[in-house]
């Protein structure tokens, strides 16, 4: 089976491993053997499968040569230790001996190399977790005049041990005095340290077959071009389940706390709501199925195989023993019996909100539409089940209410939208058209397709803006590209992610001889996009018509910033109908906009954040001197009080040093987080343009598309 899919590089990419490092598990010290795993017949046929696919169908052509082979070798090993905390220079030295091989190694579906390395880093993280664990009971001064760097990933190797530990002396102490700073005491800091090392070092020895398996594949897929991916079995249903925006099962979100599953939330709607017995914070310490007399154990279980005992077929029960949150840990536990159903994750789907401009002509209502992913049940669709999800039904529905509720424009929130279903951009384009190309696809071949709407009318024919930022990707450039131009609407926000590519999701499992092992999917990129106009949102993505503030050098970031990235290009534009030059329009609102920068408390204190953003940003290495460090927070919380003092915002800006292991920064307001009726600043800015546009165009009406005109 084939979806043609265009998901940004954050929906699949390398998200496994370091989110299997990243959380958070307490136990007791206690040395554990590394795990010393080893590659399984099935990964082999999968490999065989996967190389054939990458290396003969993809969009970028691709050699199994010597300049491969080396590409290969540094991917994984930047997957395996990013930050180059746990490998010495030996090490390196060491592993040298498989980049020259990788490439043949691939195409003999020798997977040896992979789990070598892994194992050794495996034994690598045990090594640092004792010393760390060892540097705790000791303690620390804050005195001396010393400083840590929390990004390593550009440095050199530390030459040998002794070096790698007094990279970690430092980190370790970092740590304790990040703690220390959020008013902890020593003991509460050296608790909660022992957890998390101890957890870093769990998660590792939790680690499977698969999970390497899929590492070393990704490692050599990126290698070809970034959204070219493997995808495990147990990764391809979780895919399959984020678009359809539903699952079968009891509907609660679990977590792994400590040794027990701990429920985070329960789903509004499902299930387990509608039964009322689970709560949030419940420890599920075994599961059982209706078919069978006893219940499995899952104290110290991974959380993915908890969450794969949890689901099932609707209209089947599972019995969960939980620990109330409300006991302690000697119990008394209770059994409670759900029956499964299909289970809605609101949390993704399109949701829509007004905000009110007033200006002197009255108050103007901009409807909001948020569109997280653009999402499709693709089972669904194919089998012509008459209520299956999909983000332009969705959105439809939305636009409706808002007519009834008198908009006077819609704003369109792709921020963060990293792609989604190709069929979705265009069909959700069509929403604001009346009929017309979208986009063109240009495969390997060097043939071009149309993608157009070819449904009349339009479900909004008023005034429209999209916002996007850095993090919008793929489908969402397509929507947005298409509505700037045929002048449908304005795009607001900051330059896009530059990610125009089109992969398809190739079964490997239909290529499979044995009925025993699934044996994942490949997503393959199979074509190019471009713009109705002729150029390519790859690599530069969609250029805002007023950009909102933002932080850092979109350079650094997005496609143009990854490895192996193609390049942009530009075909012959397509004939269509542009409903509106809207640049007249925009000359007269942008000082509108302008002024409100030096006037809007809002927006002048998120330009005062986005600077001091850059400036935390652009520091190397924090101090390790507790007096400075608390002057230098001080300081901070001084500039804040004086807004509070204004009845103004208290919106914090994040120290570089708060990052996990060399992971970038959020810059404030980058991302519409904030759930709460209120809306955020930079979407109450583009209501605002939108408003203002609106006043403009009375006498041109250039922002309304009537499709009877």
């Amino acid at each position: 089976m084939k979806k043609l899919i265009v998901s940004s590089a954050a929906v699949l990419g390398l998200g496994l491993f370091g989110l299997i490092l990243s959380a958070t598990v307490p136990a007791t010290i206690q040395p554990i053997e590394p795990i010393m795993l080893q590659p399984e017949t099935s990964q082999k046929q999968a490999s065989r499968q996967a190389v054939r696919y990458i290396t003969g169908y993809n969009y970028q052509r691709t050699k199994l040569d010597e300049d491969m082979s080396s590409r290969v070798f540094d991917q994984y090993l930047r997957a395996l230790d990013p930050n180059r905390l746990y490998f010495t220079a030996s090490d390196v030295e060491d592993m040298e001996r498989y980049r020259d091989y990788m490439s043949e190694a691939l195409q003999q579906a020798d997977l040896d190399p992979a789990y070598d390395m892994f194992n050794l880093l495996a034994r690598r993280i045990s090594e640092r977790k004792q010393y760390a664990l060892g540097l705790l009971e000791e303690g620390f001064e804050f005195e001396a005049d010393e400083r840590y760097q929390p990004d390593r990933s550009e440095e050199p190797w530390a030459a040998d041990s002794d070096e790698l530990d007094e990279i970690w002396r430092k980190r370790v102490k970092a740590d304790w005095l990040r703690l220390r700073l959020a008013e902890q005491d020593d003991e509460a800091v050296a608790e909660t340290l022992t957890r998390r090392y101890e957890n870093r070092h769990r998660r590792i020895q939790e680690f499977n077959s698969d999970d390497v398996f899929q590492l070393y594949m990704n490692a050599f897929a990126r290698s070809v071009e970034p959204h070219t991916a493997y995808m495990s079995p147990r990764q391809s249903e979780n895919f399959e389940i984020n678009m359809r925006l539903s699952l079968e099962g009891i509907g609660a979100l679990l977590e792994r706390e400590t040794e027990y599953t701990t429920i985070l939330r329960v789903v509004p709607g499902g299930p387990a709501d509608q039964d009322g017995r689970l709560q949030a914070g419940d420890r599920v310490l075994a599961v059982g199925q209706e078919d069978d007399d006893e219940l499995t154990d899952v104290v110290g279980w991974r959380l993915d195989d908890v969450v794969d005992l949890i689901r099932g077929p609707k209209e089947t029960t599972v019995t969960l023993e939980v620990l109330p949150a409300e006991t302690g840990m000697e119990g008394p536990t209770k059994l409670i019996d759900i029956e499964r159903n299909e289970v809605a994750l609101e949390e993704q789907a399109a949701s829509k909100d007004i905000i009110e401009v007033p200006g002197e002509e009255g108050t103007r209502k901009i409807g909001i539409i948020r569109v997280p992913v653009f999402y499709v049940d693709f089972a669904g669709r194919s089998s012509n089940k008459p209520n299956y999800r999909s983000s332009t039904r969705d959105v439809r529905n939305l636009i409706n209410e808002l007519e009834r509720e008198g908009v006077d424009g819609i704003v369109v929130d792709l921020r963060n939208n990293g792609g989604g279903a190709l069929s979705e951009a265009t069909s959700m384009t069509g929403l604001f058209i009346d009929q017309g190309p979208v986009v063109q696809v240009r495969d390997r071949g060097g043939r071009i397709n149309v993608e157009a709407d070819r449904e009349p009318g339009m479900a909004w024919d008023g005034p429209l803006a999209v916002v996007v930022n850095r993090s919008s990707a793929s489908a969402s450039e397509i929507f947005a590209a298409a509505i700037q131009d045929y002048g449908r609407g304005v795009v607001l926000g900051e330059p896009t992610y530059g990610k125009g590519t089109v992969q398809n999701l190739i079964d490997l499992d239909d290529l499979s001889t044995s009925d025993d092992r699934r044996l994942g999917q490949v997503r393959l990129t199979m074509a190019q996009f471009y713009r109705i106009s002729g150029g390519s949102t790859q690599s530069k993505g969609v250029i805002p018509d007023i950009t909102l503030p933002t932080a850092g050098d979109p350079e650094e970031y997005g496609e143009s910033a990854l490895d192996f990235a193609l390049p942009w290009r530009e075909i012959d534009p397509l004939e269509y109908d542009q409903l509106a030059d809207l640049s007249g329009l925009l000359e007269q609102v942008r000082p509108l906009h302008s002024e409100r920068l030096e006037e809007d408390e809002e927006l002048k204190n998120l330009l005062e954040d986005l600077r001091e953003w850059e400036r935390l940003s652009d520091r190397d290495s924090v101090s390790l001197v507790e007096s400075v460090r608390r002057e230098e927070m001080e300081q901070r919380e001084a500039r804040l009080a004086g807004r509070d003092d204004n009845g103004d915002s208290d919106d914090d800006v994040s120290e570089p040093d708060s990052a996990e292991e060399g992971h970038a920064m959020r810059p404030p307001d980058s991302t519409p987080e904030d759930q709460d009726d209120e809306p955020d600043v930079l979407l109450r800015e583009s209501a605002r343009i939108l408003a203002d546009l609106i006043g403009f165009d009375k006498e041109t009406h250039l922002l309304a598309q009537r499709s009877t005109d």
